[in-house]
């Protein structure tokens, strides 16, 4: 076998390795779970490790491939689940004490989809609390770090999914985005997070936190990569990938800058990675324009109502019997929506048709969009008033009101070595050209061969 470093490879390598024999399932899987074993404890990716699921997993897609029986790219492929998600015969704990002994009796459609498409669940990983909340040291389980800097936040509520990649412990991880779950862990970790259309990949079996703004999401190290995940979650062979490579002459892209440059303030280094990720789209052909939205804190105010409203009326029995069994920063959280009324929410979810109406007349004569996701720079894991601060720095909101999809793809890094990024948007369901803008500018950016020193 050739040799390679195996605990960062990503999908579409590994699949070539496989198919070629130069490497096997079995092999990756065990090579990932010995690097798991032996770091996992400095960072907390993981809250619970399926060692032989993923193995059996793994020698039933070794043992195909070598019959000729290809599923395709994920066959073999192994992937970290956001423990928010059901696996039949597993807990699905949320990273909360109230459902510690709660085992799932069914596979969510999302999971159900990975195990045809003959993927390995090499274990669940850490969220924030029910996806809200954040960082707690008061749970069962503690939080997630980033394993750029171990004393810093990795971004949540998908914090293990996204720590779990930046890591090299999975090639491919699953999380959920309901006000920017995907795309924060992915920002801070430097990775990539996908937030789909809404409902393209269904929440069934997933613990809801606000139904009407729940998404499914992929997250992967590099965009091809994504795109392949998200075929395999919806059954959708080929839909991302057939015009990946297609680039981007003759595209139109808007940069909605007012969000960061006239109604909220930016860190210096995030300013400097998406001025040069426009720059970079130009050289390429694309048209790139400056674009205006309704202010940000309309979108934000939108979106805060609702998700208040939703989470409180899903947690509301809890919240009154075992108010204790749930961390202080949840109940902070989610106590808030006891005081908003039918007809503020009412109010708000007709505002939010027509936010999403005006976006659609932006975007009319656009193929994509692009923005911050972050404001700030992960702060300190163990310092609740910076987490509280940073927390609603950025502008991820939008696209979950809008229901659009939306990616977190890297910029560079800081001179502190920290990962920077940005967003980028498209019309619904056109995820296609999100991924083809996405990986084009991947391609542009100076090649970095980085990783965390864990």
């Amino acid at each position: 076998m050739r040799q390679v470093d195996e605990a960062w490879l990503g999908i579409a390598d590994a699949g070539r390795l496989f198919r070629s024999r130069d490497l096997s399932p079995v092999q990756l899987t065990q090579r990932l779970l010995e690097r798991i074993a032996r770091l996992d404890g400095r960072c907390n990716a993981f809250l619970a490790v399926t060692g032989e699921l993923a193995l059996s997993q793994a020698r039933q897609a070794e043992a195909e491939l070598a019959a000729g029986n290809d599923r395709g790219p994920l066959q073999g492929i192994p992937f970290a689940l956001k423990d928010i998600i059901d696996v039949a015969g597993l807990p699905t704990t949320c990273h909360s004490r109230i459902l510690r002994d709660n085992v799932a009796t069914r596979d969510a459609p999302v999971v159900a989809r990975l195990r045809e498409a003959g993927a390995v669940l090499l274990g669940k990983v850490a969220l924030h609390e029910f996806a809200t909340g954040g960082p707690a040291t008061d749970l069962p389980w503690p939080p997630a770090r980033n394993p750029w800097n171990l004393a810093l936040h990795p971004g949540g509520s998908s914090s293990g999914s996204g720590a779990a990649l930046a890591a090299g412990f999975a090639p491919a991880a699953v999380g959920t985005d309901t006000g920017g779950s995907v795309r924060n862990p992915a920002t801070c970790c430097g990775v990539v997070g996908m937030k789909p259309t809404f409902d393209l990949v269904s929440c069934e079996g997933v613990f809801p936190l606000a139904p009407s703004l729940d998404h499914v999401g992929p997250m992967t190290r590099d965009v091809e990569d994504n795109a392949l995940l998200l075929e395999a979650m919806t059954g959708r062979r080929g839909a991302y990938t057939k015009d990946l490579r297609a680039g981007l002459q003759g595209l139109r892209i808007g940069v909605i800058e007012h969000f960061y440059t006239e109604e909220d303030s930016a860190h210096p280094e995030q300013l400097c990675g998406i001025a040069g990720a426009a720059d970079a789209m130009r050289t390429l052909g694309a048209r790139v324009e400056r674009i205006r939205l309704p202010r940000l804190a309309e979108w934000r105010e939108c979106g805060r109502v609702i998700q208040q409203f939703e989470q409180y009326a899903v947690h509301e029995r809890w919240l009154k019997t075992r108010p204790q069994d749930y961390c202080e920063l949840s109940r902070s959280k989610l106590r808030p929506g006891a005081v908003i009324s039918q007809a503020e929410v009412q109010t708000a979810r007709e505002r939010r048709h027509a936010l999403t109406r005006e976006f659609e007349r932006v975007m009319g004569t656009l193929d994509a969009a692009i923005t911050l996701s972050n404001l700030e720079m992960p702060c300190r894991i163990d310092r609740p008033d910076e987490i509280a601060r940073t927390y609603l720095r950025h502008l991820r909101m939008p696209f979950n009101v809008t229901g659009t999809p939306a990616m977190s793809v890297p910029t560079g890094f800081s001179a502190d070595g920290l990962p920077l990024a940005m967003q980028i948007a498209c019309k619904a369901h056109d995820e296609a050209t999100l991924y083809r803008v996405a990986w084009a500018y991947s391609q542009a950016l100076p090649s970095e061969s980085r990783r965390p020193a864990l």
